[in-house]
């Protein structure tokens, strides 16, 4: 690939018009990339420098015409304070025993984050463990995991800061809740893996200054931490020079018998290696060698280790090894593939609680460590279940929420196979007025896709419903039932949220991802606009009460569909989108995503397939696009910024309608994860505003 740059040209935006909105005048450079002779321009490559003055001088206009647009929606405030209202319910996560204590998690309601707990038994009086409010002033500073040294004596906890991916791990007294001296910076993707009197984690060298939340980042590396020693005299245990685009990891199993080592971000799975800690001086041995299957480790139980794996099941199954015979090839099958896919695998209480989903929505079973199936959990409906227990512990818990059940706590008696509510959350919502239904819709070559449906008892087919569309459709990630207050408003304004189960997911297994990823990509657009063809077809809504939303790879999914379609739909919102298909591997660890999309620079064939549908690279001049709000944040390092501002100047100036085209970039935040309640509250606002805004629709309460 060639690089031509020169200066800086002014270009006026073509949509300048739209509303009576005045967009910024962005700059363009001639900049021009060539691939396999093609000659592809890249006029807006100077917003990719994400702490430039220019930049900055342009996010800043940028935000002010969304706010201005915003601003104008009549019951933007009122949408904000119902949001409140509805947000404002007490949310409880499952207990985790730790050494004969009871943790869990739990938020008042507008806490800007979940705070941590204690109680001595399950019906206990609580007390705060870990209050991560008490981080920062403004609720930016979240925490991201908690990790038991395995003596009771030490609390590692892991932070983000902004909603960036960079982690930072601090170390408490278990007893006294005092902090320690022990703290570790540029961690990334990573807790702390105790073992003796220190901790595994895995971190990245000190970034170039500027670059922290845009460069590449390259050789991954394994260290141990000893416990009151500074993170300089840390030592180094794992690298891998010869693949430093590869994640590593370690884990070790609560016994302290077996430690294991996973490299991944060059497959769709990971390797797997393992050292026999009772064994002085081991050196790690390997399981399994291939990326393209994924192999989990589960528990160390009566000398077995036990396993999920997708190697030789897409669907997955449980498998068990020993020390002594550790390669795939020697494993025993323990519960064989099924019907359904293998989502959760955990051993409790000396049992293997197995979670499968059917048609996107979870089952969950009972079976003994020589995989004999002892009987099926009848949960409550249609939804999803997180279970949480030791291996030893005859205590179990679960979680368990649908679309319109907020998740309750349940204590699961695994011999009786009864379970009781153990706390349950109040909202100001009415679920009995309410409905989830599954339907099924051909896709364009024929394939049945399952959506889930939620709206008001009653509602009629008049082809006049304001729909939410959401999907995904990558990575093998699975769309399950969950309850989001924030939906409330929408639907009782007479709104339908739908939720497609694309291809490119995980929802039947391995064969459903790979339809969906590198030359198949176009099954999950195809997948998703025929989903709003279906609504239509089947009266549920028409082209103009119709929204599409999605984030990340699902921001690709809007993107690439509004573009292909910009007639189908009426308001498009790609959230912290991949937007830029030719150079999304050229920015932090956009090269993991590669065995989902291949890259620009793989082959000719498919360097034209990414240029194909990539959402930036086909945004027509002179177009009528759907009223638009990009979202992004200045702080997300996990899907750049520079793929939405590229995306929203291009729109801009392309767009040949009258509908408007927004972006709208948070300040101290990320890709999402972590972001305090206050903003949550503020974006969700602003978003459902313009969508409902822009669907004709009113506030209902």
């Amino acid at each position: 690939m060639i690089l031509f740059a020169t200066g800086l040209m002014a270009a006026a935006c073509g949509g300048a018009g739209q509303q009576g909105l005045a967009y910024p005048e962005t700059a363009k450079v001639d900049t021009v990339d060539v691939y396999f002779g093609t000659r592809v321009p890249d006029p807006y490559r100077w917003l990719e420098n994400d702490t430039s003055a220019a930049t900055a001088a342009w996010v800043e206009a940028e935000n002010k015409v969304t706010e201005s647009y915003l601003s104008k929606i009549p019951f933007r405030k009122a949408l904000l304070e119902r949001l409140t209202r509805v947000a404002d319910y007490e949310r409880i996560g499952a207990p985790s025993v730790h050494h004969g204590k009871y943790y869990f998690s739990k938020n008042d309601g507008l806490q800007n984050q979940n705070v941590i707990y204690v109680q001595d038994g399950p019906e206990s009086e609580p007390r705060v463990f870990l209050d991560p409010n008490k981080l920062s002033d403004d609720g930016t500073v979240a925490l991201t995991g908690l990790s038991f040294s395995n003596d009771g004596k030490y609390t590692a906890y892991t932070i983000s800061r902004s909603g960036s991916d960079w982690t930072e791990i601090y170390v408490l007294d278990t007893e006294t809740g005092r902090l320690l001296d022990d703290h570790i910076v540029w961690a990334k993707f990573t807790g702390a893996a105790w073992q003796g009197d220190g901790f595994y984690y895995s971190a990245y060298d000190v970034p170039q200054e500027g670059k922290e939340y845009s460069n590449v980042n390259e050789n991954h590396k394994v260290y141990y931490h000893k416990m009151g020693t500074p993170q300089s005299q840390d030592r180094l245990v794992f690298e891998d020079k010869a693949h430093p685009r590869r994640f590593v990891s370690v884990s070790v199993d609560e016994d302290e018998t077996m430690m294991f080592l996973y490299e991944s971000g060059e497959g769709r799975g990971n390797t797997l290696s393992v050292k026999d800690l009772r064994k002085p001086g081991a050196s790690f041995v390997p399981m399994a060698t291939d990326m393209d299957y994924q192999y989990s480790p589960m528990e160390v139980l009566d000398g077995k280790i036990y396993l999920y794996t997708n190697y030789g099941a897409p669907k997955g199954r449980v498998m068990a090894a020993t020390p002594d015979k550790p390669g795939v090839d020697q494993w025993e099958e323990v519960v064989p593939e099924g019907d359904a896919v293998l989502s959760g695998a955990q051993i409790i209480g000396g049992k293997l609680l197995l979670t499968y989903d059917k048609d996107a929505a979870n089952r969950a079973y009972v079976y003994t460590p020589e995989g004999r199936l002892l009987h099926e959990i009848d949960l409550p409906s249609l939804g999803s279940v997180g279970f949480s227990g030791n291996k030893d512990s005859k205590e179990c818990f679960f979680t368990f929420t649908s679309f319109t059940i907020p998740g309750a706590v349940y204590s699961y008696d695994m011999e009786a196979n009864t379970y009781r509510v153990y706390r349950a959350p109040k909202v100001d919502f009415d679920t009995d007025g309410f409905v989830t239904e599954q339907v099924f819709y051909t896709s364009k070559d024929g394939t049945r896709i399952p959506m889930f449906l939620t709206y008001k008892k009653g509602l009629e087919k008049n082809g006049d419903n304001p729909v939410y569309l959401y999907g995904y459709g990558g990575f093998n990630i699975s769309l399950n039932p969950s309850f989001s207050s924030m939906r409330i408003p929408f639907l009782e304004s007479g709104g339908i949220y739908a939720q497609a189960n694309l291809r490119g997911g995980g929802e039947y297994g391995e064969e459903w991802h790979l339809a969906g990823t590198k030359m198949h990509k176009q099954n999950v657009f195809d997948d998703f606009i025929a989903a709003a063809e279906y609504l239509i077809a089947e009266k549920y809504t028409s082209k103009d009460k119709l929204a599409i939303v999605g984030g990340s790879n699902g921001g690709l999914l809007v993107g690439a569909c509004m573009t292909q379609r910009p007639d189908l739909f009426r308001v498009a919102v790609p959230q912290v989108g991949v937007m830029d298909m030719l150079r999304y591997h050229k920015f932090t660890i956009g090269w993991n995503w590669a065995s989902d999309y291949g890259t620009s620079e793989d082959s000719k064939e498919m360097f034209e397939y990414l240029k194909g549908y990539s959402p930036l690279h086909n945004l027509k001049p002179g177009t009528v696009y759907p009223a638009t709000l990009v979202t992004t944040a200045d702080h997300d390092d996990r899907v750049v910024p520079a793929h939405s501002f590229k995306f929203a100047a291009t729109l801009q100036e392309c767009n040949g309608g009258s509908n408007p085209t927004l972006i709208r970039i948070d300040s101290k935040a990320g890709h999402g994860g972590g972001k305090p309640m206050g903003k949550v509250l503020e974006e969700q606002a602003d978003i459902y505003g313009f969508i409902m805004y822009n669907l004709g629709m009113d506030l209902k309460d």
